[in-house]
Formats: C-alpha cells, sequence, structure tokens
C-alpha cells in the first residue's frame, strides 16, 4: 500500500502581512517572539542560569527604579495606529485614543480568528466547503451554518421534495457543536452496474472529463507503485509492518522471554542500548535503509544525542516527490462514473434547505446558494444546483487588465440596459452595451443590482442571497462571458456590493434563517435599519465575518471581478444607520454611536482583499466622510482606495432646482467639489449617478432641457449639462464616475415596474436611438472629447501630488479656472455677461491653444470663438498670484481647457542660450526675457532654425558631440 503524505501548507501572506503566520512544518518548535530567548547550553529552567549580582555595597535602595518602555514592535514595522492624524494636522486626544483601541481590538480579533481558521486562505474561502459541491467519491456535499436548528435536510425535485430522505445524520459528521450541518447526496448506481471495488475510489469530473474506465485495479496500481517507487530495502517495513512489532512482543512475551517479574532485568539506559545493538549489527551486510549513526557526548546533561545521517542519502531523500502520481492514477474520468452512476443531484435541480426548529418547520434558500430563482408569479423562491458538465462551462480567455491609475468608471444596470421596455439580459448587455462603453473612452464598468435580489424595483440593493448571480439576467456562465469579453476591451469590471445591510425577507433572504432572529443579523431594534425596513449584519460574530469575507473572495474568484463599490457604510457604521445631524466635530466619529466592529471588518476587508488580490480597486460611499477612509489600515486608516464625494451631486440638483442660474456661487461649487483636501487625489466625483434618476427624481438633462420648446432653453440646458460635467471631471481626484446613458443627455428618468405604475417598463429602459439624434449625439461628441483628455493627456493626474492648482474663483463675475500641469481650466457659469479678453493667470510662458471648448460648434455650442482667437500668447504681468497671465475670450455660458504650446521647447532654449551668452562673454541685456522665446518662435526676427542651431551649438561646446536636438525635435 502506498503511503502518501500530508500535502504541504502553502501561506498566502506576503512576508509583511498583518496578519499571523503559524509554523507548518514538523522539523521544529517555533515560539512567539515574546517567548524567544538565546540558547543557553541547552540549560531552560532559571535555576540553572546564573544571575549578575548588583555592584556595590550588598544593601539595595529601596527606591523603585524607572522601567525603561518596552520596545514598540508596531513603530519598528512601520505601524502607528493613528499615524494619520498627524499627517493631516487633526490633533484629536479622543479620537487617537479611540484608533488605538480599535487597532488592539483588530489585533485581538485577528488572533481569535486564527485560532479558529488555520490560514488566511481558509479564512476566506468557506464557499469552498459550505453550500453545495461535488465530492470526487462519487457523491454531492451540502454543508450549511445554521445554529439554531435541530435537524437539516434538503428537499428538491430530486427527492420528490421529501424532509426525510436526504438528511444529516448523526454518526456521519451530521451536525457539530458550532451550528453546522453536513448532508451527503449519494450517487445512485444504475442498473446492472456494481459497486466501486474499494470505497475510496475518486472520479474525475472535469479535467478528464472524456476519459473512461482503464481498466486498470487499485490493486495493480498500487504494485506497480511499490515496485518503481520503492527500491530494494526501503519496502521491507511495508511489505511486513508488523515485523518490529512481532518481534519486540517475541522478546518480551514469547516462551523464550521472561515468565516472572523477577526474570524481568532493569532496562538499561538508552547509551548502553545503543552500544550493544551497534555491536551486534557490525558486521550486517549493506542495506538500502535510512544510513544513520548516534553521537553520545558524555559531557552533555539531560542524555542529549545527535543524530547524524549520511549527506548523499539526505539529499536524495529530499528530492524524493511523494508518490501522489500514483495515487491519482486510480482516478477514473467523467465518462466512467456516468456509465455507472445516477447523479444525486443533477444540474439544474430545484432545491431547498429544510430545518426543524423551536419555530416549527421551515423552508429556506441555501444561504450559499449560487443560482437562485426568486418568488415570481406567486411561486416560491428555489435555488438552482449549478453544476453544467465541463464541455458547457465557460472557459477564460482573457486576462485581467492592467490596474489604470485613473480611473473613468461607467455605472451600469444590466436590466435596464436594452432600448426594448423589458429585463435586458447578460448576453445583450455583452453585444450592446460593452463596445459603446469602449468606443466613450471609459476604462472601468461599474454594475449594480447583479446580485440576487426577490424584488426587481428595489434596484438589487436589498439583496437576498450573496453568493448568486441574479438570474432574472441569466445564468452564471452568462454572466461570467460578460466580465470575460469587458477584460478583452481593456475595462475593469467593478460590483456595487452591499453589505452594510440585507433584505428582510425569510423564505429567500437570511432573516430568521435558522428560525432566531440573530442568527445572521442583530436582534432587537439594533437588527433593523431605522429607515429602509432591511437587516443589519452581527459583524462582531467570526461566522459573520467568514459568510461576508468568503462572498468578497468569491467574486474574485469565481466571476475575476476587479473590485467592488461598497454602498452605504454609513448605514452599518453608526447604530443610528448615518441619519443623524452631524456638526463637524471630530468626536462624532468616536462617540457611542459607531459601530466598532463594522470599522474591524472593513479593516479586515481591505487588508485582505489587498493582500490577496494587490490589484483590487476598493470604493468607500459614505455620506459622512469618516476620517481615514483612503489612508493605510498600517496609520489607523480603513483601506480604501477611493472614497466618493456625494455632496458634489446633491450640490447640482440643487443649483439646478432651486437656484437661478445668476445667483450660483463660485466659492460654494468649488469648495464642494473639492471636499477634503486631504485626500482629493483618492476622491471619486459624479455629476449624477443612478441615485440622482432613480430615486424619485429626475436625471439633470430630464431638468435641463427635457421640456425645453425654444433654442435658447435647449442650448442654456446644453450648455450646461457640458460645463457641469466638464468640471466634475476635472476638478477633483484621479476617479470620475457616470451612469448610464447620461454621457449623451438621457432625457428621461429611471422607473422601475412597481405597483405605483401598474409594472410598467416604459421607463425601465435606455434610449440608445437618441445617439443618432443632432444634440444628443453632439452631447456624447463631447464626452467622448472629455475622456480623451486623460487617455492622451493624462489631466486626471496632472498638478501638484495630482491635484489641480484653483487659483480664480469669483462669485461677481461667476468664472473659474484652475490648473493642472500644462493646462488651463476657463469656465465662466455667467447667464448673460460674456468677456472679450478676460485675465487668467497661468506658471509657464508661452501659448496657450485652446484644445477643447463647450461652445464648440461640433459639441452642440454657438461657435463664438473665432479659429485665429483660439491661440493666445502669455503677458509678463503677475495675476492671481501667478507670474503670467493669458487673456482669453470667454462668451457666457461655456468652458474652455487649453494647452501651453512650446513649453517644454522654449524652457530648454531659455536655459541653454542664457548658459551660451554668458560662455561667450555676451551682454546679459541682449539676451530676452523667457516669456519672449515662444514669441520669437512665431515672429521671422528667429527662426525656428536658428534656434535649432543655438542649441546644437551650444551642446557641441558642451559636450563635444553634436547630439543632434534638431533632428529629434
Amino acid at each position: 500500500m502506498i503511503s502518501l503524505t500530508h500535502p504541504p501548507q502553502i501561506s498566502f501572506l506576503p512576508t509583511n502581512s498583518p496578519f499571523p503566520t503559524r509554523n507548518c512544518g514538523g522539523g521544529g518548535v517555533f515560539l512567539p517572539p515574546h517567548c524567544r530567548s538565546k540558547y543557553n547550553g541547552g540549560k531552560c529552567f532559571a535555576a540553572d542560569r546564573t544571575h549578575p549580582q548588583p555592584q556595590g555595597s550588598g544593601r539595595q535602595s529601596q527606591r523603585p527604579r524607572k522601567k525603561s518602555p518596552p520596545p514598540d514592535s508596531d513603530k519598528k514595522d512601520g505601524i502607528d495606529p493613528a499615524g494619520f492624524l498627524a499627517k493631516h494636522g487633526i490633533a484629536n486626544k479622543a479620537f487617537a485614543q479611540f484608533l488605538r483601541e480599535r487597532y488592539k481590538a483588530l489585533k485581538d480579533l485577528k488572533e481569535e480568528l486564527f485560532k479558529q481558521y488555520y490560514e488566511l486562505q481558509e479564512l476566506v474561502s468557506g464557499y469552498e466547503i459550505l453550500g453545495m459541491h461535488r465530492n470526487v467519491q462519487h457523491r454531492v456535499d451540502y454543508m450549511d451554518w445554521a445554529p439554531g436548528a435541530r435537524y437539516c435536510s434538503l428537499v428538491g425535485d430530486f427527492n420528490g421534495w421529501s424532509p426525510t430522505e436526504n438528511s444529516a445524520r448523526e454518526g456521519y459528521l451530521g451536525h457539530d457543536d458550532y451550528g453546522y450541518w453536513f448532508v451527503i447526496l449519494e450517487d445512485k448506481l444504475r442498473d446492472g452496474e456494481e459497486p466501486d471495488e474499494v470505497y475510496f475510489q475518486q472520479y474525475n469530473y472535469i479535467d478528464e472529463y472524456d476519459k473512461g474506465d482503464s481498466g486498470v485495479t487499485v490493486e495493480e496500481v498500487f504494485q506497480k507503485a511499490n515496485d518503481e517507487y520503492w527500491e530494494p530495502g526501503e519496502d521491507r517495513f511495508i511489505k511486513s509492518r508488523y515485523e518490529l512489532a512481532a518481534k519486540l512482543y517475541e522478546k518480551i512475551f514469547g516462551p523464550n522471554g521472561p515468565q516472572t517479574e523477577e526474570e524481568l532485568e532493569e532496562i538499561p539506559d538508552p547509551k548502553t542500548r545503543y552500544e550493544a545493538w551497534k555491536e551486534e549489527h557490525k558486521d550486517d551486510p549493506p542495506s538500502n535503509l535510512p544510513p544513520c549513526d548516534v553521537i553520545i557526548d558524555d559531557e552533555k546533561e539531560d542524555d542529549e544525542f545527535e543524530v547524524v545521517t549520511d549527506p548523499a542519502w539526505r539529499e536524495k531523500f529530499k528530492n524524493k516527490k511523494p508518490p501522489i502520481a500514483y495515487w491519482l492514477e486510480t482516478r477514473k474520468g467523467r465518462k466512467a462514473w456516468l456509465k455507472k452512476y445516477i447523479p444525486g443531484i443533477p444540474h439544474g435541480s430545484k432545491y431547498r434547505v429544510y430545518f426543524n426548529t423551536p419555530m416549527g418547520p421551515l423552508e429556506r434558500v441555501p444561504a450559499w446558494a449560487t443560482y437562485v430563482i426568486p418568488e415570481t408569479d406567486g411561486n416560491q423562491s428555489y435555488a438552482v444546483h449549478w453544476e453544467p458538465p465541463p464541455e458547457s462551462a465557460y472557459k477564460w480567455k482573457h486576462k485581467h487588465p492592467r490596474k489604470p491609475k485613473s480611473l473613468r468608471i461607467y455605472e451600469c444596470h444590466v436590466g435596464i440596459s436594452g432600448q426594448e421596455p423589458r429585463v435586458s439580459t447578460f448576453n445583450e448587455f455583452t453585444k450592446n452595451v460593452l463596445t459603446h462603453v469602449k468606443e466613450a473612452g471609459y476604462n472601468a464598468i461599474q454594475l449594480i443590482g447583479v446580485l440576487e435580489h426577490k424584488d426587481y424595483f428595489t434596484v438589487g440593493y436589498r439583496v437576498t442571497n450573496f453568493y448568486a448571480v441574479s438570474s432574472r439576467y441569466g445564468t452564471p456562465e452568462d454572466f461570467k462571458r460578460l466580465v470575460d469579453e469587458a477584460h478583452g476591451l481593456g475595462l475593469l469590471v467593478l460590483l456595487d456590493i452591499v453589505h452594510s445591510y440585507a433584505a428582510a425577507d425569510e423564505m429567500v433572504g437570511l432573516s430568521f434563517y435558522d428560525g432566531s432572529n440573530d442568527c445572521y443579523f442583530h436582534s432587537g431594534k439594533r437588527g433593523h435599519h431605522k429607515f429602509w425596513g432591511t437587516r443589519m449584519f452581527k459583524f462582531g460574530d467570526h461566522d459573520i465575518l467568514h459568510f461576508l469575507l468568503s462572498n468578497l473572495n468569491w467574486w474574485m474568484v469565481e466571476y475575476q471581478i476587479d473590485g467592488f463599490y461598497f454602498h452605504s457604510l454609513s448605514s452599518m457604521m453608526y447604530t443610528h444607520n448615518g441619519f443623524a445631524t452631524f456638526t463637524g466635530d471630530i468626536e462624532e466619529y468616536c462617540n457611542q454611536y459607531v459601530d466598532k466592529d463594522a470599522l474591524l471588518y472593513l479593516v479586515l476587508v481591505n487588508e485582505i482583499l489587498h493582500i490577496l488580490h494587490p490589484n483590487v480597486v476598493t470604493i468607500a460611499e459614505d455620506v459622512t466622510l469618516y476620517p481615514g477612509l483612503c489612508e493605510s489600515t498600517s496609520q489607523g486608516g480603513l483601506g480604501f482606495d477611493y472614497f466618493v464625494n456625494l455632496s458634489a451631486s446633491e450640490l447640482w440638483l440643487s443649483f439646478l432646482e432651486n437656484v437661478p442660474d445668476q445667483e450660483w456661487s463660485m466659492s460654494k461649487l468649488v469648495s464642494t467639489l473639492v471636499g477634503d483636501k486631504c485626500n482629493v487625489d483618492k476622491m471619486l466625483l459624479y455629476a449624477e449617478n443612478h441615485n440622482q434618476s432613480i430615486s424619485g427624481g429626475r436625471s439633470f438633462a430630464e431638468i435641463l432641457f427635457g421640456s425645453a420648446n425654444t433654442e435658447v432653453a435647449l442650448l442654456r440646458g446644453c450648455s450646461l449639462h457640458k460645463m457641469i460635467r466638464l468640471i466634475t471631471f476635472t476638478i477633483g481626484g484621479s476617479a470620475y464616475l457616470n451612469f448610464m446613458g447620461n454621457e449623451f443627455g438621457h432625457p428621461k428618468r429611471v422607473e422601475f415596474p412597481m405597483p405605483s405604475n401598474n409594472f410598467s417598463h416604459s421607463l425601465a429602459n435606455r434610449c440608445w436611438e437618441l445617439l443618432e439624434d443632432g444634440s444628443h449625439k453632439k452631447l456624447f461628441a463631447f464626452d467622448k472629447a472629455m475622456m480623451k483628455l486623460d487617455i492622451d493627456d493624462r489631466v486626471l493626474l496632472r498638478g501638484s501630488r495630482g491635484l489641480p492648482n484653483i487659483h480664480h474663483v469669483n462669485d461677481t463675475t461667476m468664472v473659474i479656472s484652475y490648473l493642472r500641469g500644462p493646462f488651463v481650466f476657463v469656465f465662466n457659469f455667467h447667464p448673460t455677461n460674456s468677456y472679450e479678453r478676460y485675465s487668467i493667470g497661468v506658471e509657464e510662458a508661452g501659448e496657450y491653444q485652446i484644445i477643447l471648448n463647450t461652445d464648440d460648434g461640433i459639441y452642440g455650442g454657438q461657435g463664438l470663438i473665432d479659429q485665429d482667437q483660439y491661440a493666445q500668447r502669455t503677458i509678463n504681468r503677475r495675476t492671481d498670484g501667478a507670474r503670467f497671465c493669458v487673456d482669453v475670450p470667454l462668451p457666457s455660458r461655456t468652458a474652455q481647457v487649453s494647452d501651453v504650446k512650446y513649453y517644454a521647447f522654449t524652457t530648454h532654449l531659455y536655459s541653454q542660450i542664457s548658459w551660451l551668452t554668458n560662455l561667450l562673454g555676451l551682454n546679459p541685456d541682449i539676451a530676452m526675457p523667457r516669456s519672449s522665446y515662444a514669441d520669437v518662435l512665431k515672429l521671422n526676427e528667429f527662426r525656428a532654425c536658428d534656434a535649432f542651431w543655438v542649441l546644437d551649438l551650444s551642446m557641441y561646446m558642451m559636450h563635444g558631440a553634436t547630439p543632434g536636438l534638431s533632428s529629434l525635435l
């Protein structure tokens, strides 16, 4: 029989992981840092050590000595629980103490979790054992967590919905003390087929699904292994495994052994016995047994022996691989399995889990189900066993795109993505929408409403089944194809995830899952959202953490998702669900209303996701802007990559609906869009997302020109639509979001079918035909040009630390201007006033060329700026705190983006000519000011070829060789 070694324990943690690791080897004992000490001659007891005596008189001072503080290991590791406070100049002792206590609680939580779970991968891979899984030994295993249940079974169309046929059996690991239930569904033997020869016969259902039965028996494979794997002599104790035990038994209890206690001699010490054995076997012939010897040192105490082996044999044994290949050879293929067995639960079977609870018998859709049909047409919800045959399972074709430094997110809802008034599918979205997103210039899509939810009108925010894609859009294979095709187009796929609350449904959801009120959620008032009627997770429970953390990893592994948009974090971070008045006092973020368990969960989420999936993108939607959202967890933050500025869209909506155009405050607008200046570079901005057009409101396009019946009203609406998007896109951080259809001014709101509209789909779609319309086509052209600013020129990454320099905000003229690298952005929001020459400060001299103008005719504007006005040269006059200025034409309700020309060249030219004039001893007064070099290049006084000659000459004199700069330029 083959002896198989245990599979090696592989740690999935990097060396600098914040999570504890365990000793996975068998060669030594590893102590925690505070237990390690230097090896001191093998003496491990305090009595064996010598202690230094205090010098001086024998009388010691009674005055207690001040103990030196222990070294802060966290500081050495670069961990400061309140580090980001000093970074941003925040001085609040109460909040700093709160962060330190939270860090200590996090360390304690990690230690507790890793007492229960062997390693990080096990903590976040619950989906590998919980739920329904095909076992290699011709059966299906089902495991679930329901601590309040007394009895568990599976019911479905495969067993006539019988609650007794497939139940968790006592004595078969059917139930443990922690609330986990285990049900085995044995495959049924076909008529005329014989059972497998061995009970451990395995089948390979996927990799070699076309392989049948080779006809080789298990005994033949094991005999082959014994003949080929073991060398002569090594298999001695395999063939006669009881030889040693029999000899020992015969020596002690055999006929020649001691018959009485007096005849039983005193057992000699190990040294004497070993020397006697060595003397007895000194003439034995050579053997393939491990060549070992024992070195006995009489000077050492406590019978310490050193075992040595032959180095050549040790290396040979180290390189010897375990005979797993022979074990795998015993596996049979899928054809052999289907020939002999009928699946206990076929692919596509309907099923539910049946519990007997103190509340009585209950049927539930399993919490870990991966495909669910929600309640429709009066039929009860049920799960579907999804186990497609390998030939029809989707096979991935594309790798993940590279994580971009700036995000341009296209937010989508699959169900309303079609043109017809019905629920669209994953396949239709893949075919029709993905190409449009790529053409529009976005580099990521964000999908909402993908997780299974019973009520369509909830837009997917009342999730019932966290591991299942919504069946109303298609199958899991269809969704995999969508993600794969998006990756093939270079698009990231982000998922709008809702872990802050869950649906209150019982049959299909998690509420009262096992008959108890506190299985997955808090009991009492804390377990219910104060306004939305949803249930609140119990984040302090380890099994809930296991469920939610595994859920995130499931979407990353099974569906290759690139990141998550965490919805409504304020609902989970506060016991008042974020519905409280915030005055701005920082102590409101650490008072009694803060849910510390929820914060610990968010820290764990970001640490684990970024360890297992380094390129993951995590976005936090928190209306309260909790301090440290995007700070590193090692510095006291929550670890998100981006946070959402929700105030921006609310301000735009307030301006459009309640404030006359001439009363818009530019200062308020800028301060709201910029938000928290500490983390502007990690801010995600949007003018409007699905909230503005779904939550009972109107889209901006509907407000601006939905009912416009004059050309003036239409021009106003289109102008503001472009300006709002341009300033929102370019004034903030490195991430921007747009909801599907708003890029071309979709004129209708979204209204999902519900009782109030007679379940109509008339507004639950997108009017893609408008892209052929004049005004909407021009708005889409402007949005593409706007995206091109970042595609070609990386405008979202420009500026100091990736932030714009906002240097001109005038509430009287209603003009805003800011700089991002060589680009100048100017906005005139005034409804009537136009400016022929408006002075704007710039840092660099040169000629500024308009590269994007909202008033351009191709974008639906009036074309008031002539082509000869597109280029403006700088003036050597300090303006807006800048060294130079440029006078730009600025019609009302227009915006323009300018790029400085000759910037790099003139800078180099200025330095080279200055060096050359000094070298030749020329009068420095003849050197032109730096601002004039760009002008010179436009005049006949100094031709460009002369400038190149001067550069080449100066480079030749400096380096001794002509670099050919003119040819390069």
